[in-house]
């Protein structure tokens, strides 16, 4: 199983990026949500990734966050009649956060309005997730590079977390920065991204 690829991203388009690990190129499908993580082309990126073995192809799936990961598996393994191709969609259409308060909150109308999703499917979604979701806390956005410093790794997973929830990158920086002054520089991602959201 291939859990994640760590190397040069090479190429990058919305939907499928390649990444050369030492000399041997991946080719890997994205989300939009992952998409939108991505470093330039030429930079290290590190995937997580999901493989998923067909009798005609062996076809990789990557992610920026462990938080879309699991979401791309549950969806996939837990819901009748949805794939691979319905679960990226799922998350190209909307951040993991969105997607657990529109399953919690049996918001039907949202969720059938993601490409491939019509109004029954987004129904056995809200059946066969409210269980499972109710009960998690979902972050998205938190991206899986370690490479900076323990502080400033910290403010950028918390300022990649706020984006991927709707904030402008400006908005993030300040929000964080405030948090950061507030709580202090011990303080874990999650309560950086709490404390930030509380902010009028």
């Amino acid at each position: 199983m291939i859990t994640f690829l760590k190397g040069q991203l090479v190429t990058a388009i919305p939907t499928q990026v390649i990444v050369d690990v030492h000399g041997v190129g991946y080719s890997v499908l994205i989300p939009l949500s992952s998409f939108n993580k991505l470093p330039l082309p030429g930079a290290e990126v590190t995937l997580l990734t999901h493989l998923s073995i067909r009798e005609d192809a062996h076809v990789l799936y990557g992610f920026m966050s462990a938080a879309e990961r699991d979401l791309f598996r549950l969806l996939i393994n837990t819901v009748s009649g949805i794939g691979p191709k319905i679960a990226l969609n799922v998350l190209s259409g909307m951040n993991a956060g969105a997607f657990r308060q529109a399953v919690v909150g049996s918001d039907i109308r949202s969720l059938s309005q993601i490409s491939g999703v019509g109004k029954k499917t987004a129904e056995r979604i809200v059946v066969e997730l409210k269980d499972k979701l109710g009960g998690l806390t979902i972050t998205d956005g938190v991206a899986m590079s370690r490479s900076a410093g323990g502080e400033d790794q910290k403010s950028q997973d918390a300022i990649l977390a706020l984006q991927a929830l709707g904030f402008k990158l400006g908005d993030a920086q300040d929000a964080v920065r405030g948090a950061l002054a507030l709580l202090g520089p011990s303080a874990k991602v999650e309560d950086l991204v709490r404390t930030s959201l509380k902010k009028p």
